[in-house]
């Protein structure tokens, strides 16, 4: 089996690759520090297994199986035992490994992947309108949806719904009240689509939902748990189109 490993502690994805070393099944194609790496890896060249950490800075290890359309077997590899009964909701994941990872439990988790039958693929993908290959991913918008483009289907997320949309790098991640998506563009590019009475840009890194907002203080709003930078540049606009007493 074709594997890469995702952790983002680098002594971490090193003790992987060792147990790896000593499973002649197994070929390691790569190792990454994030999530975001890992996806243009895949979106170049599927592999059959992913040993996945699940609490990563950019996002979590959850939020990266939602955004594949069709995730190989997932190996959870974590010091946290909290997330067991979640991991397991998801199909593709076939087991979960409690750092330290002893050889023993690992063979064993090997020995599931291996007699776990692949997830099949969804039948019925919602059509790409994207004709550029060169662009994998993108985002387009109705009148309260906007569609985003992730692994060649579209998306629809109800544009009331998203709190936050932050940049990295050369993706975007938008986190809505239930789910989480990260999107091969801009925030130049999103912030066309977005009707200016729900969003405001407040920083070069983030545009917020205003009307989740939860609490000011200073140079930054609360939304949901997260504490968004505001920049002095943008502030005043940000009070003038709050409600204020």
């Amino acid at each position: 089996m074709n594997c890469i490993i995702i952790d983002d502690e680098e002594t971490a994805r090193m003790v992987i690759q060792q147990l790896c070393s000593q499973v002649d099944t197994l070929q390691v194609e790569d190792d990454f520090p994030n999530a975001l790496q890992a996806i243009k890896h895949l979106n170049q060249s599927p592999v059959d297994l992913i040993f996945l950490d699940i609490h990563m800075p950019d996002f979590t290890g959850f939020d990266f199986i939602q955004t594949l359309k069709n995730p190989p077997k997932i190996i959870l590899t974590t010091s946290d035992k909290n997330f067991a009964l979640e991991a397991f909701e998801y199909e593709c994941i076939v087991d979960y490994l409690v750092k330290p990872i002893t050889l023993p439990r690992f063979l064993k988790a090997i020995q599931k992947a291996e007699s776990t039958p692949d997830v099949a693929p969804e039948s019925t993908p919602v059509t790409n309108t994207n004709t550029d290959d060169s662009e994998p991913t993108g985002i387009s918008s109705g009148e309260n949806d906007l569609y985003v483009n992730i692994d060649r289907r579209l998306i629809k997320i109800d544009m009331p719904t998203i709190q936050i949309i932050e940049a990295k790098g050369d993706y975007i991640l938008i986190k809505t009240e239930k789910q989480n998506y990260t999107v091969h563009s801009t925030l130049k590019k999103i912030e066309e689509k977005l009707p200016d009475e729900l969003f405001l840009k407040v920083h070069r890194s983030y545009i917020i939902n205003i009307k989740k907002i939860i609490d000011i203080e200073d140079n930054s709003v609360l939304i949901a748990k997260d504490v968004i930078p505001v920049s002095r540049s943008n502030r005043p606009e940000l009070m003038k189109r709050l409600n204020l007493l």
